[in-house]
């Protein structure tokens, strides 16, 4: 059905991407293994899933990556702003980072537990790359020298109206920690176009908590639309080795803070170079 739908709106996979598609799963192949992961990663479904993914990401969304010159091939602790109402940017930096930056590679995204058990949708993510969420996961991961893709907002960072677009909420200290215990260093980055996707939205933040929803957001529409979307990367941020996973809060919140700032001014620095809307219609 979606292979129908993407058809007809002229998001077709054309031979060429297929034979990149090919180059690119081929290293995965020889970098992650054959063997069962015990996420419930699966290359060869991955590898379909990017037949729909590439063109939503190319010819939909049109994404531009900038700063992958930042990138080294090594396991980092990729944090990024969370936004756009729905998990849209996670799949487009995971989709950046297998397809256009240096050694490709699978980042796993930790999502949060509700996610995980969505039908079709939290099976088809596992398989994808993401992760539940918690520091048992991540720290294993990390170990295993594998890149992990963190959203310290969490739901807050997707759940704005639209009056607090691009402004980065508070960021939680475990993806600090874990960086502390594990040495990644910490790889900023931010997205930007991802808000427009659904421009107008009121939270009904109350009725939400009445029925234990995360979020419901009221929006004047349901269907993303096509925003340009631009991926900024930023420089490693390497953790401070006088400090470790068991230091103070108060020790830690400079650095958190720090990196909140980081990506607040990347987000605002794209933001003077943002695409028009529009741009996706030509």
């Amino acid at each position: 059905m979606l292979k129908n739908i993407l058809e007809t709106i002229n998001l077709k996979t054309s031979a060429e991407d297929r034979k990149r598609f090919d180059q690119v799963f081929s290293k995965l192949y020889s970098t992650y293994g054959e063997s069962e992961d015990p996420w419930g990663l699966d290359l060869h479904k991955a590898r379909t899933s990017m037949e729909y993914i590439w063109p939503i990401y190319t010819k939909y969304f049109k994404v531009r990556v900038f700063g992958k010159e930042n990138v080294e091939d090594r396991p980092y602790m990729i944090t990024s702003n969370h936004t756009g109402q729905i998990a849209l940017d996670g799949m487009l930096i995971s989709t950046a980072f297998a397809m256009e930056i240096g050694k490709p590679r699978i980042l796993r995204a930790m999502v949060e537990r509700f996610f995980t058990g969505l039908p079709f949708v939290g099976t088809w993510a596992a398989q994808g790359g993401a992760v539940l969420g918690d520091r048992q996961n991540c720290e294993k991961l990390l170990e295993r020298n594998q890149s992990v893709l963190v959203f310290p907002e969490g739901v807050r960072g997707v759940s704005k109206s639209t009056k607090d677009f691009y402004k980065v909420q508070s960021f939680t200290r475990g993806f600090f920690r874990i960086a502390l215990s594990s040495g990644a260093p910490i790889l900023p980055i931010a997205v930007v176009g991802a808000e427009e996707v659904f421009p107008y939205v009121y939270q009904a933040k109350s009725i939400a908590k009445k029925l234990g929803l995360p979020a419901l957001p009221i929006s004047a529409n349901y269907l993303p639309l096509p925003s340009p979307i631009d991926i900024y990367i930023g420089e490693p941020y390497m953790p401070p080795k006088h400090l470790n996973a068991d230091s103070s809060d108060k020790d830690i919140d400079l650095h958190i803070f720090e990196i909140e700032s980081i990506i607040q001014k990347m987000t605002n620095e794209g933001l003077k170079k943002r695409r028009k809307f529009w741009a996706n219609a030509r």
